[in-house]
């Protein structure tokens, strides 16, 4: 590969950190071409862009990056590697465990940078990961506590609305 080649590939990955800033890096050498083919399908029902890369660009790419956390990544990467980028957080840990319960082995997760969060490491975090909400979930489950107060009110009056209308029914 050109050098010009490489440094397309290390800025077109730049860009895409930049545009989605999670991301998780899997190996999934071994897959058959069916099972790949299963696996982008998930991926992009879910909102996950795959893309597989030379592991000496992606270094690169995080040596040139400024965040720190993210160059904690760096050791993880031998061997085959695909990197997830996504906007939910937790959609690549759902989509490898997904795939893992239909009885394949891979992907297995190397690592994942979640914005504000420490790097995760090593395929332990997979359920870690997968408990992560999406800042969707987070606004919804707010929502729901500040409802709830207002929903105890609202019943309360009902009922002794409920009770003062019975009273009079009964006189």
């Amino acid at each position: 590969m050109r050098k010009e080649e490489k440094l397309d590939i290390i800025n077109a990955i730049a860009a895409q950190l930049e545009e989605t800033p999670n991301f998780y890096i899997a190996d999934i050498a071994g897959l058959n071409a069916g099972k790949t083919h299963q696996l982008r399908k998930a991926c992009f029902e879910a909102g996950v862009k795959l893309v597989v890369v030379k592991n000496t660009l992606l270094t690169k790419v995080l040596e040139q990056g400024e965040n720190e956390e993210a160059k904690n990544l760096i050791p993880v990467l031998a061997g085959p590697t695909a990197i997830l980028f996504t906007e939910a957080p937790n959609a690549p840990a759902k989509v490898i465990k997904s795939f893992k319960e239909k009885g394949n082995e891979k992907p297995v997760l190397k690592g994942a940078f979640i914005q504000e969060w420490p790097a995760f490491i090593g395929e332990d975090k997979l359920d870690a990961l997968y408990g992560i909400k999406s800042r969707e979930e987070l606004i919804g489950d707010i929502i729901g506590l500040l409802q709830s107060p207002i929903r105890n009110v609202l019943s309360a009056l009902e009922h002794k609305d409920d009770e003062k209308n019975e009273e009079a029914a009964a006189e």
